[in-house]
């Protein structure tokens, strides 16, 4: 009978081991993001995950690449949501269960989203989004429109702003699951209708334009948390 290697054993316990580490680090860094924004450090998420230092710096060599892995551990979870809800649905459940869980996902993520935009590497983490998860989305809506479930005039960049608003009401209120009712009444303004009014005002003509705002907000606000006023 063929034995296994004592040395392969330890080697993949390791792999295993350093695996489990790196999602303790991912997972500890969305919380520590989350509450400390920018101020947070490669120690604090150490100290939060319950791991060495040298652990983390191990894996990560600075600030930004352990942003980065957030960053792709988060694409990876949109993309997932958007595999899992559409097969199988019509458009208008599979498009409202995306963004009820996308919502999820984000909903108490400020600090988290203003250091993914805001620092240095914002614009390749926005074409990230561009590339791998607007074109799931965009067909999404398009779906939707087809089978006369969403409004005509509905557009690909009201999902992000729509989140931003949801996200807001946590970010606001501490409530953790007021943010549902408020997205509801959103959807339920998104739905097509016969009787629908006029046209939604102010169409977003400029997204480029849009996408550079919201980095500047996150780095105004990133800014702000590092020089605060004397006042």
């Amino acid at each position: 009978m063929r034995m296994s290697a004592p040395g392969g054993e330890r080697r993949g316990k390791l792999r295993r081991d350093a695996e489990l580490n790196r999602r303790k680090i991912i997972a500890a860094a969305r919380e520590v993001f989350r509450e400390q924004g920018v101020r947070a450090t490669l120690d604090d998420v150490a100290e939060h995950a319950g791991v060495g230092v040298g652990t983390v710096y191990r894996r990560f060599a600075n600030k930004e690449e352990l942003v980065d892995a957030l960053f792709e551990d988060m694409i990876d979870n949109v993309e997932a949501i958007l595999r899992e809800t559409i097969p199988g649905k019509d458009a208008w459940s599979a498009l409202s269960s995306t963004l009820e869980r996308v919502c999820e996902l984000q909903a108490f993520d400020r600090g988290l989203r203003e250091v993914m935009l805001g620092t240095g590497r914002g614009p390749q983490r926005r074409d990230q989004v561009m590339s791998r998860v607007a074109p799931a989305a965009d067909r999404l809506l398009q779906r939707a429109k087809d089978e006369g479930a969403l409004r005509p005039d509905t557009q690909p960049w009201d999902l992000p702003m729509i989140q931003l608003m949801v996200a807001a009401i946590s970010e606001h209120t501490g409530h953790p699951n007021l943010w549902r009712r408020y997205l509801h009444l959103i959807l339920d303004g998104l739905r097509a209708r016969p009787d629908m009014g006029t046209d939604l005002p102010n169409p977003i003509t400029d997204e480029m334009q849009l996408l550079a705002t919201l980095e500047d907000s996150s780095a105004q606000s990133i800014r702000s948390q590092d020089h605060p006023s004397n006042g």
